[in-house]
């Protein structure tokens, strides 16, 4: 495996690294970039006539990830030389009167099976709903790691863009398919919030939306939780995000990030299905924690020994927007983890998709929650 590095300033492209000298050998181009610089359709052409032989594929996001740092370019490119290994895509365009279910089982349907070692999702993080694509992705791939993530907007959440072999887009999710005998793929997962208060169950709830916990009118039950801070909701709400977990035998629980309030429904919308009967409780930010979760994601990764690879970073811009100059952090000890051999890129997402471990292939919608996918060859 190759692996080259490029960021997009002062309306060029630059290598910070470059180490491919034939270019027609790159299998895949992977590009992170702010909403309104991607949308001027000016890079996937450029990339298209470097590497003539590449899938280009991408989005917008709420940070880009270069190496162990969040990038200070509004654009940030990795491409990707495999030895062996080889890529394929699939790519749909939806509206919102199409069917979830059907347009995230057609995704990974459309992918062959044979040496399929693992897949990386890129969608639309406004117009999809993530806890439907997940959940089907995983119907047709029962026994492949699937990991990715919803494109960001920073912390405007008004449009999210698409780059699959073709100019920006929204309303789109591509799948990427890495395969090849000599390939070895693991993830990780891990979140770093502290849970607090009591056990409440969901008692009332329609997809995303949650009308009653307890019972009781679920924003009043909320905002008596957070005392002085409810008057700054949603905002203050990043802070305070909701885990939930199916019961008390669950080990695992899910976290889903507020994103707006009903004031006459009292009710709270958040950032991923939240299902009836669930048990929820909830967290508060812990700085040292969130760092320490990244670590913790990190050793979960399967060590690349010295080879070459490729670490696939999906984080919330929950995440970011709570740990503001400490970001940094939560990369560079990603990289002290897993070893400088491994070339992080990535992006800051609306959604995070990955199993909770290597042991538990079922992929899941995340909120708050770090995720790292790392790729290499024999």
């Amino acid at each position: 495996m190759q692996i080259e590095t490029m960021y997009f300033s002062e309306e060029k492209w630059h290598y910070e690294n470059e180490s491919i000298q034939n270019k027609s050998d790159v299998d895949l181009v992977l590009i992170f970039g702010a909403t309104d610089v991607l949308e001027k359709n000016i890079h996937y052409t450029f990339f298209a006539k470097q590497y003539k032989n590449a899938q280009i594929i991408g989005g917008s996001s709420a940070g880009n990830v270069l190496g162990a740092k969040v990038s200070d370019k509004d654009v940030v490119a990795t491409a990707i030389s495999l030895d062996k290994g080889y890529i394929k895509t699939s790519i749909i365009d939806f509206t919102q009167e199409d069917d979830f279910n059907s347009i995230s089982q057609n995704l990974v349907a459309n992918l062959p099976d044979e040496d399929l070692k693992s897949i990386f999702i890129i969608s639309d993080g406004l117009n999809m709903n993530g806890t439907a694509l997940a959940h089907n992705v995983n119907k047709m791939k029962p026994n492949t790691l699937i990991t990715g993530g919803l494109a960001g907007d920073d912390a405007r959440f008004e449009k999210t863009l698409v780059i699959a072999n073709d100019d920006a887009k929204n309303n789109r999710v591509v799948a990427i398919g890495f395969y090849g005998s000599g390939l070895h793929v693991s993830s990780g997962c891990y979140s770093g919030w502290d849970e607090f208060g009591a056990e409440r169950i969901i008692t009332k709830s329609v997809g995303n939306v949650v009308y009653e916990i307890d019972n009781e009118p679920a924003l009043e039950l909320y905002k008596k939780y957070l005392g002085d801070e409810a008057k700054n909701l949603p905002g203050s709400g990043l802070h305070f995000p909701l885990s939930i977990k199916q019961n008390e035998k669950d080990e695992n629980y899910l976290i889903r990030t507020l994103l707006a309030v009903n004031e006459t429904e009292n009710s709270m919308t958040f950032a991923g299905d939240v299902y009836e009967g669930y048990i929820a409780k909830l967290m508060k930010t812990n700085i040292d924690g969130l760092i320490d979760g990244s670590e913790l994601a990190a050793k979960d990764i399967h060590k690349a020994n010295e080879n070459t690879a490729l670490g696939l970073v999906v984080s919330c811009v929950g995440r970011k927007l709570v740990m503001r100059d400490l970001t940094d952090e939560e990369l560079e000890i990603i990289e002290d983890t897993i070893g400088s051999n491994v070339t992080l890129t990535g992006f800051y997402s609306y959604g995070e998709l990955a199993p909770f471990s290597d042991k538990i292939k079922s992929c899941e919608l995340h909120n708050q929650t770090m995720t790292l996918t790392v790729i290499y060859e024999d």
